[in-house]
């Protein structure tokens, strides 16, 4: 909104260590384009927010309106799975779309690009950007197999190759290994990330879906470590299954 001799303000959403959103007020002139490799391509590189819709139950991250289109039988495993069972709490990899709510920085370079994470086990996701194809029969893994193309400004990541031991969020919503993902990202300035995620598992789902998440760019931040393992005591004294889900706001 402009007004005369105001500056124009922005208001944005923020979001903490806890993965929790908040509005804050900012302006237009404090938020410049987004920054441009050598290249000419976009440069995704910085540190982000996590995006708590992508943390504690996927329904929330659907375009308002829509229903998850899970199978009877991923709706009852999802139901029954308790958190002590989760394998993150275990100090395992959160797996692909899932967010921890710590930090995380995108390492860019015109062959790879590197999705460092703070939480958990402090590990990494790999995406090749230089034009190979996925491997004819995967190894299945946390995080899968990763390519990546540009679609002008837009950075399509196709991934296939996943193991089904990790779960979408703290609500438990299962997968298979038929998982296939296709991410688009987005930086439309300085400060800020977009990205769509949709999901196509055929085992589990009947139909596809897309997850939208946003992030905002975390000025003065580093990566601090975090080893889970190390001192992990919180396991022994989880008990029951997460509320932040939709299954249990229906009881």
């Amino acid at each position: 909104m402009l007004v005369a001799g105001l500056t124009s303000v922005a208001w944005v959403t923020t979001t903490d260590s806890e993965g929790q959103g908040h509005v804050v007020a900012q302006r237009a002139e404090d938020v410049g384009p987004a920054p441009r490799t050598t290249d000419g391509k976009v440069d995704f590189s910085g540190i982000w927010s996590p995006d708590r819709t992508f943390i504690y139950d996927i329904h929330d991250a659907l375009e308002k309106g829509e229903d998850l289109p899970i199978q009877p039988w991923a709706e009852k495993l999802a139901r029954e799975r308790m958190s002590k069972d989760d394998p993150e709490a275990q100090c395992l990899p959160a797996g692909v779309p899932r967010q921890a709510p710590y930090p995380w920085r995108i390492l860019q370079t015109g062959t790879h690009m590197f999705f460092l994470f703070e939480g958990n086990i402090h590990s990494y996701r790999q995406i090749f950007l230089d034009g190979r194809e996925h491997p004819e029969e995967p190894d299945p893994s946390w995080y899968g197999h990763s390519v990546g193309r540009w679609d002008g400004d837009t950075l399509v990541i196709d991934s296939v190759g996943f193991n089904d031991k990790f779960w979408f969020d703290f609500a438990g919503h299962p997968h298979t290994e038929q998982l296939h993902i296709v991410e688009r990202y987005r930086r439309p300035d300085f400060d800020h990330l977009n990205f769509e995620t949709t999901i196509d598992d055929p085992g589990a789902y009947t139909k596809r879906f897309t997850l939208y998440g946003h992030s905002t760019y975390q000025h003065g931040d580093e990566l601090m470590e975090y080893i889970c393992n190390e001192n992990n005591k919180d396991l022994p004294h989880i008990v029951g299954k997460d509320p932040r889900n939709v299954y249990s706001k229906k009881k």
